[in-house]
């Protein structure tokens, strides 16, 4: 599959002279991203997550690596022609009115059909009722909106979100995942997503790279990286006698008086499967079993312990 993102061994320095201070914003990153699909890359703040997203949008010049945006320079005015890009600080000409701003981004686009594409993002971002209304009396959640219907514009090969949905309540986060959801299936966009809303970003990746101090620590598809692969979560059919042959072969009751779901680390299917057995020629009648998933955030957090030399003292983004 063709990377619309493929960036090599990144590095980007910055150099403060007053404070004589040098840090490291990227520290040799790779990542690819293939066509149509979503990417999450995640991070605390200081990781060197924006100061990526500026290389990908040749805002900022890093120091040593390669990388090809949409197969070429991401300097290139045919490639940023391509993208479609809602910043984290979204600033907005006050006194544009929805449809004005729309038309203007369309145009400096060079898009055919401005009007109808502007009315047909207005309406499905809920604000065809306010497309008149100055900008400057939007609320935030609204501005968000608005912004994204500008990255839309065009029908960009790549959009780069940079916190999608700040300030946007939950249903209106629902409404943003089917618009991006349609906007891949009907127009093969990717999406390159960052977001300190992990629950947002479990619903919508496909892949996830994690990035700390300026590395990326670990990447890979969503449900490899969530699934607990040593752990194994089983379900046995009630009994008197559960417990204790539960409790005999090393499980643990998934929760308080729980005597139905049971957890066990094995290394591997093998092992499990030579429990199993040893239970069944004892009576338990096992209904399910499969590896339980961890949260974003638990993935987030073991990472970061289990490479404590990237966990940023502080500093860029």
């Amino acid at each position: 599959m063709t990377a619309i993102i493929e960036a090599i061994d990144l590095k980007k320095t910055y150099f403060s002279p007053f404070r004589r201070q040098r840090t490291e914003a990227l520290r040799g990153v790779s990542i690819s991203v293939k066509a149509g699909e979503t990417f999450g890359l995640i991070g605390l703040n200081g990781a060197g997550k924006t100061t990526f997203i500026k290389s990908l949008l040749s805002v900022v010049r890093f120091d040593s690596g390669a990388l090809t945006v949409l197969g070429g320079n991401p300097e290139n005015p045919a490639v940023r022609a391509q993208i479609g890009y809602l910043p984290e600080r979204l600033d907005l000409p006050r006194a544009f009115s929805a449809r004005d701003f729309l038309r203007s981004v369309g145009r400096l686009k060079g898009t055919s059909d401005v009007d109808s594409q502007a009315q047909k993002l207005l309406n499905a971002l809920g604000l065809s009722y306010r497309s008149r209304a100055k900008i400057g009396g939007f609320s935030k959640g609204m501005r968000q909106r608005l912004g994204l219907a500008g990255a839309l514009m065009g029908r960009p090969r790549l959009l780069v979100l940079d916190e999608p949905t700040d300030g946007i309540d939950p249903i209106g986060r629902t409404e943003i995942r089917k618009i991006l959801q349609e906007e891949k299936k009907q127009n093969g966009t990717t999406i390159f997503l960052n977001s300190h809303l992990l629950s947002e970003t479990e619903r919508v990746a496909d892949r996830i790279a994690i990035i700390a101090h300026g590395k990326v620590v670990r990447e890979g598809a969503l449900q490899e990286l969530c699934i607990q692969k040593k752990c194994w979560e089983v379900t046995v059919a009630p009994g008197g006698h559960v417990p204790q042959l539960m409790t005999t072969c090393g499980f643990v009751s998934a929760g308080e008086g729980d005597h139905r779901t049971w957890k066990r680390e094995c290394d591997d299917a093998a092992e499990m499967n030579g429990l199993i057995a040893s239970l069944i020629s004892k009576g338990i009648v096992f209904e399910e079993f499969f590896h339980p998933f961890e949260r974003l955030e638990e993935v987030l957090s073991n990472s970061l312990k289990e490479h404590p030399e990237s966990v940023p003292p502080g500093g860029v983004q």
